[in-house]
Parts: C-alpha cells; structure tokens; sequence
C-alpha cells in the first residue's frame, strides 16, 4: 500500500527537504519505547492528512501544553491511512503523504513525528488497549491532545469523552480541541481534509487554501525527463507525483521551494496529451532561474489556476501556449503575498 511502513523501529533526524529547519525533526516509525528526544512527550494525534486550520488548532494547543509541562512536543500519526487499510490502495487522495507531512510539522516547530503501520492488529485494539499499549507502554505519553470528533479503537468505540477517561484513570492529561472553521471564525463550514480533496480535485487551488490555511503542495524527488521544455524555451523540473493524487490536470500559477528560497513558475500536471498522453507528472518551469537539481528533493505550492490540460496540434502551437500561460502565472503571482519558509 502507498506509504506503508515497516514493521521494524526507525528513527531520524531530519531536514526531510532542501530546506534547513530551526532545530532536529525526530521521525519515528513504529516504535516499541518512547524515541529518544521524545520521551513523556504531549502528543497531537490524528491522521492530519494537510494539517488543514482545525489540525494547526491541535498542534498549536499541545505545543502549549508541552510549554507548560516542560515537555517535548510531537505528533502521532498512521500509515497507510485508514481509508486505505479497509476499502483499498489509493481509495483515500492524500493530500500530505508521509514525507510531505513530516516536513509540514518540522515547519511549525514540532520536536517529531510517530508513525504507527495502520494494519489488523492496530485495527483490532479495542479502545482501552489502544491507550494502554500504544500511548503508554509504546509511547509514554504525558499529554495527549486530540480534535473534538476524534474516535479511535476497533469499531471507533473510542470517544473523545472514552480518551478523557482514560486520561484520568491513567494519569495523563487530555484536551480536545473544538471546532475550527474553514475559512475564517464566522464560517459555517467546519475545517475539512474532505472539502479541500473536492476543491483540488475541481482544480480550485485557491479554495483548497483557504480552507487548508495555507496552499497545498506537492513535494518529490526532481526526475530527469525527456528535456522537450528545453527546445521550447522553457525548461521543466519533473517530479512523480503521490499516485493517490487527484489533483484537477491542468495549469497552475506556482511557487517552488528550492533550499531556504521561493521562487515563482508555471506549472503543469498531467498527462501530457501533446506529447505522449502518458502517466500524471508534474513538470514546473521555474522563472529566472538556472542550476542542475536532478537529485534533488523540492515542494511545489499551488497558487492559482490558469486551464485546464489540453492538445494541441503541433510544438509551436504548445510553445505558445506555454509563453501565454508563463505570462499568466507572472499576473497571478504579482497579486499574491509570498509565502513563509
């Protein structure tokens, strides 16, 4: 399955990108005692797939309680995700795949991240043993902070008021987070990783932001490719996108995070259909900008939509196009305030 994990304990210390973060990212994935660095930690937990505004809300209430306990801060997570365990690989559109999440939450100052491998024998705990086996032998909690609908345990008979229980027949504190609206205090909408997957999905970026608080983003590995944007003036960086994504085809107004710089582009993902209709890519011309960075590992942020994926019916056809869409990308930008790294 996408984004499974081993079974075995790992732990690292990241920048997971070119990009230097504040302190040392400690990502743990399974497991069997409190990682170093994390010890009696104040956990968030949650599947926090885009760390949308309600989740942000989560994280920044058990960063202030692990300021008040004196304790790390990390945030507990799965993989693959749940919706995919039980109804099948890529059922769910990951909008923060485990790399691109973990280095969301190094952004925002979290001390790390714990995967647990969502499998039979996770799903089968029941409530209580979740709590005692994961958050406290596995974990040893000190805090745990949670969203005000979030249900864990075989069968999801673990309530937020069952995990306040718990906290007080265990010992350690609780807080549940109520909810956050998606776009601003007065919105009815409640902050939603549904509602942002159906607005990028209809290509409408801009609406995924502002119910994600900030834009979505796609993070990967610079691919070589067949170096056509070259002969048309405008070389790409080609990235693989998650194959969970489903992101509208198109054309994207973007911004590229390359080492501890943002960089304006225009950027298409999709099939190419001129070319060789071939499978979903992300190919992103950066402005005014030259270097080799094959290799390399950079985030792509979606600004604004500019078209939808189309075929033309020769190179110089596409070529122009592409100048008319740069430009529009140039506009778009101009309007929008940069963002922080």
């Amino acid at each position: 399955m996408p984004g499974h994990v081993a079974s075995a304990l790992k732990v690292s210390l990241i920048p997971l990108a070119d990009s230097p973060t504040a302190k040392d990212f400690v990502l743990a994935v399974d497991p069997t005692a409190p990682p170093a660095g994390l010890e009696g930690a104040v956990i968030a937990i949650g599947n926090f797939d885009g760390l949308h505004r309600g989740h942000v809300a989560v994280i920044r209430r058990a960063e202030a309680l692990a300021a008040k306990l004196g304790r790390p801060c990390a945030v507990l997570t799965f993989e693959p995700h749940p919706a995919d365990f039980f109804r099948g690989e890529n059922t769910i559109f990951r909008l923060a795949p485990m790399r691109t999440k973990a280095k969301s939450l190094a952004r925002l100052g979290l001390d790390g991240m714990i995967v647990i491998t969502f499998d039979a024998a996770l799903a089968g705990l029941t409530a209580e043993a979740f709590v005692c086996e994961i958050l406290l032998r596995r974990l040893g909690v000190s805090a745990v902070v949670a969203g005000y609908d979030f249900h864990f345990g075989a069968g999801r008979t673990g309530t937020p008021a069952f995990l306040k229980q718990s906290g007080e027949r265990h010992g350690f504190a609780v807080e549940l987070v109520e909810r956050v609206a998606a776009e601003g205090s007065d919105a009815p909408e409640a902050a939603s990783s549904t509602a942002t997957r159906a607005a990028l999905e209809a290509g409408d970026v801009e609406r995924a932001a502002r119910l994600l608080g900030h834009p979505f983003s796609i993070m990967g590995e610079v691919l070589h490719g067949q170096k056509l944007g070259r002969t048309l003036g405008f070389p790409t960086l080609n990235m693989s996108p998650d194959p969970s994504c489903r992101l509208r085809h198109g054309i994207y107004a973007v911004r590229v995070e390359i080492g501890d710089r943002l960089h304006d582009g225009v950027a298409s993902f999709g099939r190419r259909p001129t070319i060789d209709n071939g499978p979903p890519l992300l190919e992103v011309h950066v402005f005014d900008f030259a270097g080799d960075l094959y290799g390399r590992t950079i985030e792509t942020f979606f600004i604004g939509w500019i078209r939808a994926e189309a075929k033309f019916p020769t190179l110089d056809a596409l070529k122009a196009q592409i100048k008319a869409d740069a430009e529009r990308a140039r506009e778009i930008l101009g309007g929008s305030p940069s963002l922080p790294v």
